[in-house]
């Protein structure tokens, strides 16, 4: 994370002290096997002013505040006063029930901490973890909210640029900048298609050398290609490249026809696809919340996600078949064909990637949609990812769906979800709930 992770143990010195050490030992410990970058006080602060203190030199990105025992509002209350970011209130159970004296009392003391931040920030505006530092779902929970506050903080330094305009009836994806800021901390760029491809054009074939001989050794099948294609596809990944390093950017949404088609001659798939392998989250037809639903997928799976249309559905198979016509990344790609090129399956024109994605036994599908009133929402969906051979000309996968996919595609369409969507190698909806919470975002699980 870019800033801390801070952990706030508070108690009372009149509870049982021995329980309430142990309780910290405990809890610190898994603190630390989670990440040994949280800061940690080494007791229990059992006073608003030793709180204070502990929290003077302290910038969080994140704050765990944990009733070790139970404790009165003011110890939230000085938390609150100070920072305004994500918040975990940890719980613990009470340790001993056996008729005779209450130990810790954790639970009430999270209920006094919880109206406060209802009075201060509203009611919700926290993630509520309970249980003992040895069960795996209070592990579980903990790992997922400082990952999703982690990507929080990357998408708050996050500059995506849209590359043109999106085709006439693909409104969906256009966004205001301030919207973008408001709501998710990006900051939006725009540039026009034919800067970049003015740019390509001025670049001679010596100077694309090197860029051409990288994306042959990540491709298979491109000097197939007509040469002015192969020449034309390298002058513009250089450009887009030499765009993308010189401005910082680390996502885009790219216009992709049909002025690549018409204008320059050469479709822009396969450099959208070298550029998600190289971890430059990138869509087309200038769809910019389908670049950050890909850039969101991106940083919690730490790998390429597909970007493409849900084509087909097998509800017998429960399964949703997500393509698009090539610039899906080149390592995603099945192992026995490797990343194929072939032609645009309308135009005709290549290069554009041409191959089924490989299989993953943990798969999310995902979309940031924005509703008719301006809102957000992220759809989120889980399964696996099939070992299918290519479904159509242009790049396919099969997702099995743990819900059943008719059902999942009736909702979806009945709800005005947008045509395009993201699937993620991994099982990531926890953290995109959780991500979801911290940013205010209405959230529709399948």
């Amino acid at each position: 994370m870019n800033k801390e992770i801070v952990y706030v143990p508070i108690g009372v010195g009149t509870y049982h002290m021995e329980t309430a050490d142990d309780l910290y030992n405990r809890s610190e410990a898994l603190l630390k096997s989670i990440g040994s970058e949280i800061l940690v006080p080494g007791k229990v602060l059992l006073s608003v002013k030793e709180v204070s203190e502990y929290l003077d030199d302290k910038e969080p990105g994140l704050v765990i505040v944990q009733n070790i025992t139970f404790a009165n509002a003011a110890y939230i209350s000085e938390v609150l006063r100070r920072f305004n970011c994500p918040l975990i209130l940890w719980t613990l159970r009470e340790p001993v029930i056996d008729g005779t004296r209450l130990r810790s009392n954790s639970l009430t003391g999270a209920y006094s901490a919880a109206n406060t931040i209802a009075q201060l920030r509203g009611a919700g505006k926290f993630e509520f973890v309970y249980g003992s530092p040895e069960e795996e779902e209070v592990k579980n929970e903990l790992t997922a909210i400082i990952r999703a506050c982690d990507c929080l903080a990357k998408m708050r330094t996050l500059k995506l640029s849209a590359i043109g305009h999106t085709p006439q009836g693909f409104g969906f994806g256009r966004a205001l900048d301030a919207e973008l800021l408001k709501v998710f901390g990006v900051t939006l760029e725009a540039i026009e298609a034919r800067e970049l491809i003015d740019m390509a054009k001025s670049f001679s074939d010596k100077e694309c050398e090197a860029d051409l001989k990288e994306a042959k050794k990540r491709v298979v099948g491109l000097d197939k290609m007509p040469e002015k294609n192969i020449k034309d596809f390298a002058r513009l990944y250089k450009a887009y490249k030499l765009y993308v390093d010189e401005n910082g950017i680390g996502a885009l949404a790219s216009r992709s026809w049909p002025d690549f088609f018409t204008e320059y001659g050469t479709p822009g798939c396969m450099v959208l696809s070298l550029l998600n392998a190289l971890g430059v989250p990138a869509a087309c037809e200038a769809d910019v919340y389908g670049a950050l639903s890909m850039y969101v997928g991106h940083i919690l799976s730490e790998g390429s996600v597909f970007f493409g249309d849900p084509v087909a559905l097998d509800e017998n198979e429960s399964t949703i078949t997500f393509w698009h016509c090539g610039m899906a990344s080149c390592d995603l790609a099945r192992c026995d064909t490797g990343a194929e090129v072939g032609v645009h399956p309308n135009r005709k024109i290549g290069p554009v990637m041409d191959f089924g994605c490989k299989e993953s036994e943990n798969a999310t599908i995902f979309r940031i949609g924005r509703k008719p009133n301006g809102t957000f929402r992220f759809m989120i969906a889980e399964g696996s990812i099939l070992d299918k051979p290519k479904q159509f000309n242009g790049a396919s996968v099969v997702v099995k769906t743990d819900k059943p996919s008719l059902e999942i595609v009736n909702d979806t369409i009945k709800k005005g979800f947008e045509p395009h969507f993201v699937v993620i190698y991994g099982r990531i909806g926890r953290e995109l709930m959780k991500l979801a919470n911290m940013l205010g975002v209405e959230i529709v699980r399948y």
